[in-house]
């Protein structure tokens, strides 16, 4: 075996755990006491949960506060176990937003083996192969394309459901994908450390024989993220982001792609390009952290591919214009959209996307508190948006009803301004296609929901659901800044967390709309509308046979064109199976023309001076494309 020589600092696990005995039992004690009021007081599923999942945090917590009332400095249990127990009561809820995140030294670090293990099918058989190794790191007859078939004596298929039932998953697609995931690569901010200090690893290698490989876990510090969810901010507000696959996909580009770690959200543009991809082709991103898009080569066709790394950006809409003008360069008559393993983000962004792929307005997903006297005092302080950072106004007089009436939840409303979900409109007119898997998660659930409910085209997913988190997610330290701005109010619950401790909850519930309006995203998620398991060329090979499938479901389907110019009088329309044309100048009706050719003229007095022209295009009566011009 060779030790991998990647420029990742790292130590053993054992040497680390050395280091990680900081609590005292008043801080313990103290830390049980704030959950109990983010479960009690805060906390949006709570009724769900215990409806679905059979399970009484709240009551959990209660025991736990009285044994550790009992301790003394002297009798306390060891750390390690104190945080397992808080951890699993909130595991126990199976909410990937609602985390009990461990201290220093765990705070921003990461436990990982020197390899990465993903499944695939051969018919209705699951296997496990090695795909990844750290850069420099070998045994015999290992690597990539070999067969797992133990870990640690168990049956690999056996140990990945253990592994599974200790997380947070909303639904046995996810828990199973999440417990894969951890297999190999943990973030220790999120969970508790591994069990074991070393793994004994059996395999079928390169040459067909049969080993084991035994290797210790390592600890290593994690790239940081982008947004600063802890402050306030309209991205710290509008945060739905699954923090563990946050904090793996960090991970993964450190550990096994460097070259997509960027200081900074968005890189300068001076290398980027204006020309189209060619097939097969990537384009040059300024956020590589965000995207990679290129054009794939399929037996059905070449398509533009964009993979979606995440949503947790600080500036939602460089976020969209990027997208924008990545989707230009590829090929237009289809798209293969790519959110795969996207634990989620800024809200605003997820909703913000959807627009530039259909005609029809967005309706961004309402969204509820639960009603409690904590919810309404922090909702009536930012009443009136006095911080200019968030404006709770809209769900006070449900509230306020709610302590007379009962009701459970206060009224539904969004988070994302529907002016900003509708500001820059259709921008891409072939056929979409969505990927999605079980670790897509949060504002990408929002995201995959809003794709289905607004019928921009079909999912394909590789696996039975989404990850089903249908919500908002805030911080402690953001609940506890909240109550004081603008200035601070008297008797607040919240109280310092020790060590540099935190916690997360979920705060408020997001719900679908259009033909499934009201019924909420979390723990149901997404259902996608075409299944593909993953075979071995997908997990060795590039995505090859998912991606060809994505090509079959884009094949035949229609490629429109809608093309506006503007004169001082007059619009010109280009298009492509558009048989009518509707133009508003300003939001008003200028003029309805039945389309008979490509190139289209239309009297449209006072078109150059109007801020906003928007140009609607039907065939059969159906709305089938729109383009949004703002001229000045």
């Amino acid at each position: 075996m060779t030790e991998p020589t990647s420029g990742v600092a790292k130590q053993e696990l054992d040497d680390f755990l050395r280091t990680a005995d900081k609590l005292t039992l008043d801080d313990r004690r103290l830390l049980v006491q704030q959950a109990l009021v983010l479960i009690e007081q805060n906390y949006v599923h709570l009724p769900l949960k215990a409806a679905m999942h059979a399970v009484n945090p709240v009551q959990r917590l209660r025991l736990l506060a009285v044994r550790l009332s009992r301790q003394t400095p002297q009798t306390m249990d060891p750390e390690w176990r104190f945080h397992a127990d808080l951890s699993e009561i909130f595991h126990s809820v199976r909410d990937l937003h609602t985390n009990y995140l461990l201290p220093q030294p765990f705070s921003g670090k990461i436990a990982f083996l020197p390899y990465l293990i993903e499944e695939h099918y051969d018919g209705e058989r699951r296997h496990y192969v090695v795909t990844r190794t750290l850069q420099d790191f070998s045994a015999p007859g290992f690597g990539p394309g070999v067969e797992v078939t133990h870990w640690n004596g168990i049956p690999i298929d056996r140990a990945v459901d253990i592994n599974a039932s200790r997380f947070a998953g909303s639904n046995p697609a996810a828990r199973h994908a999440r417990g894969l995931q951890s297999m190999t690569i943990r973030p220790l901010r999120v969970h508790v450390p591994p069990d074991e200090s070393w793994v004994v690893l059996t395999y079928v290698g390169q040459d067909g024989i049969r080993r084991e490989l035994s290797e210790t876990w390592r600890v290593s510090d994690n790239l940081p993220p982008f947004v600063n969810a802890d402050e306030l901010s309209v991205a710290a507000t509008a945060q739905g982001l699954d923090l563990g696959a946050d904090e793996i996909s960090r991970a993964l580009k450190l550990l096994y792609v460097p070259e997509a770690v960027t200081p900074q959200e968005s890189l300068g543009g001076a290398e980027l390009t204006a020309e189209p991809a060619e097939a097969g082709a990537d384009i040059p991103t300024s956020m590589p952290g965000f995207f990679r898009a290129r054009s794939v080569v399929t037996p059905s066709g070449t398509f533009g591919h964009i993979r979606v790394f995440s949503f947790s950006v600080n500036d939602p809409d460089a976020f969209v214009r990027e997208f924008v003008r990545l989707i230009g360069l590829l090929p237009q008559n289809g798209l293969i959209l790519d959110v795969r393993d996207n634990g989620g983000g800024h809200i605003f962004a997820s909703e913000f996307l959807l627009q530039t792929l259909t005609p029809r307005p967005i309706v961004p997903e309402p969204t509820q508190f639960i009603t409690t006297n904590l919810n309404l005092r922090i909702c009536r302080q930012h009443q009136e948006n006095p911080t200019g950072q968030i404006d709770l106004g809209p769900w006070c007089p449900s509230m306020e009803q709610a302590l007379e009436t009962g009701a459970v939840y206060s009224g539904a409303f969004s988070i994302t301004p529907a002016d900003g979900a509708n500001a820059i409109g259709q921008q891409y007119f072939g056929p979409v296609v969505l990927i999605t898997n079980a670790l897509c998660y949060s504002a990408t659930d929002i995201f995959a929901g809003g794709f289905q409910d607004h019928q921009i085209g079909k999912i394909l997913g590789t696996d039975d659901n989404t990850g089903a988190g249908g919500a908002n997610v805030w911080t402690h330290d953001l609940l506890k800044l909240l109550l004081e701005l603008p200035s601070p109010a008297s008797g607040s619950p919240y109280q310092p967390l020790p060590g540099g401790a935190g916690m997360r909850v979920s705060i408020r519930r997001t719900l679908r709309v259009h033909d499934l309006a009201g019924t909420p995203v979390e723990d149901l998620g997404v259902v996608p509308d075409f299944r593909h398991r993953m075979t071995r060329k997908d997990v060795l090979q590039g995505n090859e046979d998912l991606l060809a499938k994505a090509g079959e479901i884009l094949s035949g389907q229609p490629v429109r064109r809608l093309d506006v110019q503007v004169s001082a009088a007059q619009v010109t329309l280009t298009t492509a199976l558009v048989d009518r044309a509707d133009i508003y100048l300003d939001g008003r009706p200028t003029a309805s023309v039945d389309v008979t050719q490509q190139v289209t003229t239309v009297p449209a007095p006072g078109a150059g001076s109007a801020h906003v022209i928007r140009v609607e295009g039907f065939q059969g009566g159906e709305l089938v494309a729109a383009r949004t011009i703002l001229p000045r």
